[in-house]
């Protein structure tokens, strides 16, 4: 799994290119697919595929488990007869370098609700074993999200969710699930793995804090008692208070562990890999207590430990599990991972200092870890060396020996793709040398900046997937 080099592309599905407002499971993924392919890699990374929450991050969602209606790909409902050429020529959008939330909140449900209505039995009918537990809550919290359009903090504890609702978000995620196994296995076919990424934490306004309180750290009346952040590290000099609810450990040992398990199951079908998201919270993990006004107000607290991870390994041996082991971590957190046996990240944007040795610099890359250009939390390299200081910025061109005639994503390619990492990533807006338009997420700040940008149709060139594949045959992580 770990014993030969590789290297992949990172990008969200809803970057990818399309004539809706956000890029779908359907022929624009397939193409982006062939464009791995041809471009020689190995790995499609994508961010967590449930749907947004607030801020439409997908860090904040309602469920671990749903898929993102959005990302369904109309022209297929159209194909299948539930949708006519007229209405999905309505739902166009002309918004190739930006995803439209506003204008899919405003009729993304209502179109695929007719397709609902069309659906003899109203149901997509996906094998029986793909029917997980988690699919009957989630259907009940979405019909009360439909009905109260408030925080569920707000709703009644006895309210009731109309059925005929329940079944229109049953069959939502029917008909994502089917479009997303005909994309995986299309891209297993084309030599592509999907590495899927799963936040660590949920939403409080999620199915799973709704109808399972006892999980999380709350009071008798189901109020958070501490919230999840990290303290000050290299992405932000105040800390970030995230708000998530944090887990009520010795609950979840009491039902041994039992979301963890099916999460991971489910992962295991969805994804040949995942990346873990804030992976030093299973060793420890920031407390912020309710009403602090910021981050720096935390402390640490133990997590479950090995206990939970050796559990996750077992359950799944064949899914690749890559630990993100960012931010400020001690040697004890460090040697956690370690002893996990799990890859961590090195990323290269936290590497140049001119003064020290940086662990993230492509010839301090050991074996045994994936490196990164950078994330979806990090500038575009284009965007850090425009914004760093001057002396690290030029240790960078001097270390990659960038030529801006060439475009500077392409040194910075090869630089990681040398890297010792069996496994070398990069977002697709450094393969694609853009600037700070096309950051993906700011962290700490909110806005229509975060969690939108696309890629034009145009940018997936011949050029561009030859010049990767020659950088990464030369580099010997292709063929």
């Amino acid at each position: 799994m770990y014993d030969s080099r590789a290297s992949g592309v990172l990008l969200a599905v809803s970057s990818l290119p399309g004539p809706y407002g956000i890029g779908s499971l359907g022929a624009p993924a397939r193409r982006f697919v062939d464009f791995l392919a041809d471009a020689g890699q190995t790995y499609w990374q994508i961010l967590p595929l449930v749907p947004p929450g607030h801020g439409n991050s997908p860090y904040m969602s309602p469920s671990a488990f749903a898929g993102n209606p959005d990302l369904i790909d109309l022209d297929e409902l159209v194909s299948i007869g539930l949708l006519t050429h007229q209405e999905v020529e309505a739902a166009r959008r002309d918004s190739p370098d930006r995803v439209d939330y506003a204008h899919l909140r405003a009729t993304r449900m209502d179109l695929l609700y007719q397709a609902f209505l069309r659906f003899p039995g109203r149901r997509a009918q996906l094998p029986e074993e793909l029917h997980l537990p988690w699919l009957e809550d989630y259907a009940k919290f979405a019909a009360l999200h439909d009905q109260f359009q408030t925080d569920c903090s707000q709703w009644p504890r006895d309210a009731v969710p109309d059925p005929r609702r329940m079944a229109f978000h049953t069959f939502l995620q029917d008909i994502f699930y089917q479009q997303w196994f005909h994309l995986k296995e299309y891209a297993n076919q084309k030599g592509i793995r999907i590495m899927g990424d799963i936040p660590i934490y949920l939403s409080s306004h999620s199915a799973e804090f709704y109808f399972h309180p006892e999980l999380f750290q709350v009071d008798g009346q189901g109020r958070l008692t501490a919230a999840a952040g990290v303290p000050p590290d290299a992405f932000t000099a105040e800390g970030q208070f995230w708000g998530n609810p944090l887990y009520n450990w010795e609950g979840h040992k009491r039902q041994v562990f039992l979301f963890w398990k099916e999460r991971i199951h489910w992962c295991a079908r969805l994804y040949d890999a995942i990346r873990i998201d804030h992976f030093r919270a299973f060793h420890t993990y920031w407390s912020i207590p309710a009403g602090a006004k910021s981050a720096k107000e935390g402390h640490w607290e133990p997590g479950p430990g090995l206990e939970l991870l050796r559990l996750l390994q077992t359950a799944a041996p064949k899914l690749e599990l890559i630990a993100e082991d960012l931010g400020d971590l001690d040697q004890e957190a460090l040697q956690f991972v370690r002893t996990c046996g799990i890859p961590g990240m090195k990323v290269m944007v936290f590497a140049f200092d001119p003064q020290g040795e940086s662990a993230y610099l492509p010839h301090n890359c050991h074996p045994f870890s994936v490196v990164y250009t950078g994330t979806h939390d990090t500038p575009t390299f284009v965007q850090f060396l425009n914004e760093a200081r001057p002396e690290e910025a030029s240790y960078a061109r001097r270390y990659l020996r960038l030529r801006e005639e060439e475009g500077l994503g392409w040194g910075l390619i090869a630089g990681a793709w040398a890297s010792g990492s069996y496994l070398a990533m990069a977002p697709l807006q450094d393969v694609l040398s853009l600037g700070a338009d096309a950051r993906m997420n700011t962290p700490g700040t909110m806005g229509d900046h975060n969690w939108s940008w696309r890629v034009r149709s145009e940018a997936l060139n011949p050029y561009v997937s030859g010049k990767l594949r020659e950088i990464t045959r030369t580099y010997r992580r292709c063929l």
